[in-house]
């Protein structure tokens, strides 16, 4: 699922609002999640999961084509564990 069909499904549940409105609400969640990380802070949304920041450090690293060594400086990257209850969802037996 992409995020505008993530805005057409959330603004079919809700027919009282407008598309464009649920659109600015998916926006401003995710401008949130992602401000929060880049500030280093970890969102947790219960029985989804949690966002958080792992940083890894520098290396060197291996060009796998021609087998040269390359630097590959120090970086941040998302990380996101999922919560317990999402989990077992996924992880349900489906009745046969």
């Amino acid at each position: 699922m992409i995020k505008s069909d993530l805005v057409a499904k959330i603004a079919a549940q809700n027919p009282h609002l407008y598309q464009r409105d649920v659109e600015n609400i998916v926006n401003a969640i995710l401008n949130e999640i992602t401000d929060a990380l880049a500030r280093g802070d970890r969102v947790e949304l219960r029985g989804f999961g949690a966002f958080s920041v792992k940083h890894r450090p520098a290396r060197t690293g291996r060009n796998p084509r021609t087998g040269e060594h390359v630097s590959v400086e120090k970086k941040s990257v998302p990380f996101f564990k999922t919560g317990k209850e999402m989990r077992e969802r996924l992880n349900r037996e489906e009745p046969a």
